[in-house]
């Protein structure tokens, strides 16, 4: 296999570029399987009939609170605030107690985020998961380590397609909006990271997308995870 480290271009990375941020779910990790089984367990429980994946995988990137509401919908219509909120609270017990045992990194994430650190680029998550999930999800998937800093959909008031939490994670990383690249899979990813002001954002061929990618304001498509490595030293 190719190393990606093998193409780029460290010093023209380091002039231009010092961070790269990334979405999680349909980006750096297939993890619609278990959002299915934590939300059909929450069914389960409440006597309603199952979802598929293809219904989860349309109801995925707006938080838990809003894959909770859809799910619900689908299945008999979503109950009162106070019931909805008790839903999400259980939904949360439920994923969070495993959040990885049927997610996978997508193919290249690994090799490529290694490179990437490797070539002194600061890395960084900024995901509507709430954190816990979040921390735990990277930590089984074994690539914690390359993250300088993580927000989740709980760290801030307003979620992607808001600026605020990719703003709070360059802070954290201590970048510029300028000095970062924003990947992700899809139209909150893209709103997000414009309104914040990166200086580029790409976005993988895969993932979560509820609209074409081609319809997007984003800087390329990338051909696969691994291609990011190019795409920078370009």
């Amino acid at each position: 296999m190719t190393n990606p480290a093998d193409s780029l271009d460290l010093p023209a990375i380091r002039t231009a570029i010092r961070a790269v941020a990334f979405d999680l779910d349909g980006t750096l990790v297939d993890s619609v399987a278990d959002l299915m089984h934590a939300s059909n367990a929450l069914l389960a429980e409440l006597g309603r009939p199952p979802v598929d994946l293809p219904s989860v995988r349309s109801f995925v990137g707006d938080g838990a609170p809003k894959l909770v509401e859809r799910v619900l919908a689908a299945t008999g219509g979503v109950p009162a605030p106070d019931e909805a909120a008790r839903c999400v609270e259980r939904f949360l017990e439920i994923y969070e107690a495993d959040p990885s045992a049927h997610s996978a990194l997508y193919p290249g994430v690994a090799e490529t985020l290694e490179a990437l650190a490797a070539a002194g680029l600061r890395l960084g998550v900024c995901t509507n998961k709430p954190m816990a999930a979040t921390l735990r999800l990277l930590g089984d998937l074994g690539i914690a380590g390359h993250f300088a800093a993580v927000v989740g959909g709980d760290s801030y008031p307003t979620r992607k397609p808001s600026p605020e939490p990719v703003l709070g994670l360059l802070a954290r990383l201590e970048v510029r909006p300028e000095e970062a690249v924003f990947v992700g899979d899809n139209e909150h990813d893209v709103a997000a990271a414009r309104a914040a002001g990166v200086a580029r954002v790409m976005v993988v061929p895969y993932g979560y997308a509820r609209v074409p990618l081609e319809s997007l304001p984003h800087d390329g498509i990338l051909d696969g995870f691994a291609d990011l490595a190019k795409r920078l030293s370009c």
